[in-house]
């Protein structure tokens, strides 16, 4: 009996609890801007090695990380933006919870008996009535 059929265990577990997937528009900008920081990156190295051997290409290699830098802040800055941008037009649902909806809706009907009508409120102004002849 030392044979008997073991369960079989599955090499790859899918977690149910996963991220949700990132929008086009903010993924694509992701990718966009890791490809640049790479680009930077390698830019830089290049940069640094050519400065260390004493080449003449790293004046110009150091002037293209430099400007690498300032795309790549730029390009992270898209994703941020992209993504605020995102959430604000599309993304977030906001729907009160069912124990704070009847709240709302009690504090509103308060407020309205509270407020006079507009009719009633024509003939008051800032100043009591009869002040500015008192005044004259």
């Amino acid at each position: 009996m030392e044979h008997e059929a073991q369960p079989v265990r599955q090499l790859w577990v899918d977690d149910e609890r996963g991220r949700r997937r990132m929008p086009d528009p903010v993924r694509t900008a992701a990718v966009r801007a890791v490809l640049i920081v790479s680009v930077t990156l390698i830019l830089s190295m290049v940069a640094f090695l050519c400065s260390v051997t004493g080449s003449w290409l790293a004046f110009p290699m150091t002037l293209a990380a430099i400007a690498g830098t300032v795309v790549a802040t730029w390009s992270v800055l898209d994703v941020w933006i992209t993504r605020q941008v995102w959430r604000q037009r599309n993304g977030v649902v906001s729907e009160p919870s069912s124990a704070e909806r009847p709240l709302r809706r009690e504090r509103r009907q308060e407020e309205s008996q509270e407020q006079p009508e507009p009719a009633a409120r024509a003939g008051k102004g800032l100043l009591p009535e009869g002040a500015l002849s008192e005044a004259a």
